[in-house]
């Protein structure tokens, strides 16, 4: 017959690989949807073959998007009266940006390092959030320090660039 012990002892370890499987999971799922809401945007930004590169100049912004007209920089990329770029605090009027334009459509996203950076930001404040579970749920702080040491690195990044 178990004594009270031993069983005391089986259900703990159930828990703590309970709770470890849990936060683990949800870390990895914080993770992921960082990945999906970047690669929205970085897909166009990093493989650039065979996509319309070139400038716009913004001429005009609204109160989300700005749009002006796009000078091809890229082969095959023809020249368009005016092409929309999402308004964010590094898009100003009057201003030129290199831009790859996304298929079949006149929107387009900033290209160069600027342009990865910031695709790739909604990664950087998933891998914050991850750390904060990695540390509190999984009790893995070195692991924490280190994904919120290259979330902050991206970030940064990304604020000094833009």
């Amino acid at each position: 017959m178990p004594s009270a012990v031993s069983s005391s002892r089986g259900s703990v370890a159930v828990l703590r690989f309970g709770r470890f499987a849990a936060m683990g999971t949800v870390a990895a799922l914080i993770l992921i949807a960082g990945v999906w809401g970047s690669w929205g945007t970085a897909q166009y930004v990093m493989l650039t073959k065979g996509r319309e590169r070139g400038t716009v100049e913004v001429t005009r912004c609204g109160e989300d998007t700005c749009s002006g007209p796009f000078t091809p920089l890229s082969s095959g990329a023809r020249r368009r009266a005016s092409v929309v770029i999402p308004k964010t605090v590094a898009v100003q009027q009057g201003r030129t940006y290199t831009v790859v334009v996304k298929p079949d459509s006149d929107d387009v996203v900033r290209s160069g390092p600027a342009g990865i950076l910031y695709a790739w930001i909604p990664l950087g404040g998933a891998l914050l959030l991850a750390s904060v579970v990695v540390a509190g749920g999984l009790r893995l702080v070195r692991a924490a320090w280190l994904l919120a040491g290259v979330g902050i690195a991206l970030l940064t990044a990304a604020f000094v660039v833009l």
